[in-house]
């Protein structure tokens, strides 16, 4: 039997709070819409990074979230559409050009990116 979470999702572009309920066994995204909170989405499958957040209390497992480097994971970004519940959850709702910025921008404009793949610093 599955834990369940109480999750506080801040919803920064809209300016919503929203409280749901979330089993450890089921993606925060898809329970929350379930509830009827409405939160940004895209692809779904932990590709990019319209669903980031950051954690501002709690813990979750990502391990699916290919879109969000282990770095910015370090920082407390999360990506909802992949992530599971460990505990109850504080998070608030990133901006998508915010969060790739954080990742791919220190790459762009300075040529180390060949083909769509940033090249790391030796």
């Amino acid at each position: 039997m599955a834990d369940i979470y109480n999750i506080h999702i801040h919803n920064r572009q809209k300016g919503t709070n929203y409280t749901v309920k979330v089993p450890s066994d089921r993606y925060i995204l898809q329970a929350a819409e379930n509830q009827t909170a409405e939160l940004p989405f895209a692809c779904r499958n932990g590709a990019c990074t319209t669903c980031a957040v950051r954690v501002l209390a709690g813990e979750l497992e990502q391990n699916e979230a290919m879109g969000l480097s282990p770095d910015l994971r370090d920082q407390g970004y999360a990506l909802l559409c992949v992530s599971y519940p460990r505990s109850d959850l504080e998070v608030e709702t990133q901006d998508e050009d915010e969060v790739y910025e954080l990742q791919f921008g220190r790459y762009f404009g300075k040529g180390k990116v060949r083909f769509g793949i940033p090249i790391e610093d030796d």
